[in-house]
């Protein structure tokens, strides 16, 4: 069975949640059989790091223009006609934007499914002619995609309220449970000592709440810990311009850039306390990877953060900035306990097993293909 991918900008060791997504999922496809070819953006990647084949996944590296809005648009546009002549047995879609382009492959009788990860066209980074052709997206996606697997259960009672396609396939994220990792280099790099920093990991965009994340920790008097937030943004835009200004500006707020592997792992294993602030999300994966090194959390009440079902008083209300400054405290105090480690972890192995996942997509491809 070969499979084309398209709508991600690539892997390994790219930021973006669609990212780690399909680096954890595709990889195992291939060891159930699937042949598997991943259309990655050439200035996303160094001439060394353009893999030819990685874990048995094989990369198609197509130039796109470095303008936000059109890069999306040309990319997937350009896999969309090498899937016409190569002729996969499915090509699979990744988001809302580049499913614009399901309906031109099908016309060649190809094969297609959808994953929905997040509601694209609400993230406050984009225009209004962008948030109009992110919703055409998601209308023919969702309209004439074989498959539709959405990532979270709140997005699917989101789409089956808007549409009347009932056969959505609910399929998680997933998390690798990991090995800790002690104190090191890395804490050493930025100035850190073990527990004595709170952690946020996310790009600088406004759906991600980290502009109101520095405002929160500006107004705790005399803090005992540090904020540290890995990440950057793709695009220089007006907001990670003022991100990063206001983390200058602020005494205490370490901004590392984009931290993967055992840099990342490091980090994870020493905070005293995990924040995500978002406004919106799919399922997100930080927050997964979080849980899965055992930390405490705080994280916005938004309904898919909900999903996770964790105490409610890891939640804070949304935008509220004097909450939650006061939350950051008050967790950070208190840490975690032994029983509510227990229960995340098995909430993880039962709901968030990538090996379980991947069998499942594998079901649907199955499906796809039996589909006169």
């Amino acid at each position: 069975m070969q499979i084309f991918v398209l709508g991600v900008r690539g892997f390994p060791n790219i930021q973006g949640g669609v990212e780690k997504h399909c680096e954890e999922l595709y990889p195992r496809l291939v060891k159930f059989g699937c042949k598997v070819f991943v259309f990655a953006r050439k200035n996303y990647f160094s001439l060394q790091k353009r893999f030819k084949k990685w874990k048995g996944v094989k990369f198609i590296y197509l130039w796109c223009p470095q303008i936000k809005g059109l890069e999306t648009f040309f990319h997937t546009f350009f896999g969309a006609l090498i899937c016409i002549i190569k002729r996969p047995d499915i090509a699979h879609f990744h988001n809302i934007g580049p499913a614009l382009f399901i309906p031109l492959v099908k016309l060649f009788k190809i094969k297609t499914v959808f994953t929905y990860h997040s509601i694209n066209y609400k993230h406050q980074k984009w225009g209004k002619i962008a948030k109009v052709v992110l919703k055409l997206g998601e209308w023919v996606g969702v309209r004439f995609a074989d498959e539709v697997i959405v990532v979270s259960k709140t997005n699917k009672k989101f789409l089956e309220g808007k549409y009347p396609r009932k056969d959505l396939r609910l399929i998680f994220n997933g998390i690798n449970l990991p090995k800790f990792v002690e104190s090191g280099e890395t804490l050493k790099k930025y100035g850190l000592q073990s527990k004595k920093y709170i952690l946020a990991i996310c790009r600088f965009a406004p759906e991600k709440g980290v502009y109101d994340l520095i405002k929160a920790y500006r107004k705790i008097q005399n803090p005992e810990f540090k904020l540290v937030i890995a990440g950057d943004s793709k695009y220089q835009t007006n907001y990670a311009k003022e991100v990063k200004r206001l983390a200058k500006e602020t005494s205490g707020v370490v901004l590392t850039g984009i931290v993967l592997g055992k840099e990342l792992a490091e980090l994870y294993s020493n905070a005293g306390l995990f924040v995500l602030p978002s406004y919106y999300e799919g399922l997100p994966i930080a927050l997964l990877e979080a849980l899965s090194f055992g930390l405490p959390v705080l994280v916005s009440s938004i309904p898919q953060n909900k999903e996770l079902s964790l105490p409610e008083f890891r939640y804070f209300e949304v935008g509220n900035i004097e909450m939650l400054a006061e939350k950051m405290v008050e967790l950070w105090k208190r840490g975690v306990s032994e029983e509510e480690k227990r229960i995340q972890r098995e909430m993880l192995r039962e709901n968030y097993d990538w090996n379980k996942i991947a069998l499942e997509v594998l079901k649907v491809y199955q499906k796809t293909i039996k589909r006169n």
